[in-house]
């Protein structure tokens, strides 16, 4: 990933039920229309969130996201952070594979999200959870 300094302090939202998952895309839309995103970026953006907040709840049992805008010192963006405590990814080469899925989906959350993103890294451990965080930047 590409360094980030914070330009402000991150907004927080636990995400504990389906209502949360709504809360995210909500915030997300919200910060980010106070960027210079395009409007292509934005959405972009939002649906990356949705399908990590989506993960987040159903493979990591719940957790939190945090939304910031961050700079490089060129560009600024808006960095997502995803955390759960869950059972980890036992694979993540595998779980970055489009159609692999352990929830009944189309399996295309984590990859999906990582090819509309700019920056993505998934820190993860078996039974220890997964923070996922990801940077969409401003062209």
């Amino acid at each position: 990933m590409s360094p980030a300094t914070a330009v402000a302090p991150p907004r927080r939202q636990d995400i504990v039920g389906d209502d949360d998952v709504v809360r995210i895309r909500q915030l997300v839309r919200s910060v980010a229309t106070g960027t210079r995103l395009t409007l292509v970026d934005q959405t972009k953006l939002v649906t990356a969130a949705s399908e990590l907040a989506r993960n987040t709840l159903v493979h990591g049992g719940g957790g939190y996201a945090e939304v910031q805008l961050v700079t490089n010192g060129r560009r600024n963006g808006i960095r997502l952070t995803f955390v759960d405590e869950g059972p980890g990814i036992a694979d993540l080469d595998l779980a970055f594979t489009d159609g692999y899925t352990t929830g009944g989906g189309l399996g295309l959350g984590l990859s999906g999200s990582r090819r509309l993103m700019d920056d993505f890294d998934v820190r993860t451990e078996v039974g220890q959870g997964t923070t996922v965080t990801t940077v969409k930047w401003e062209r």
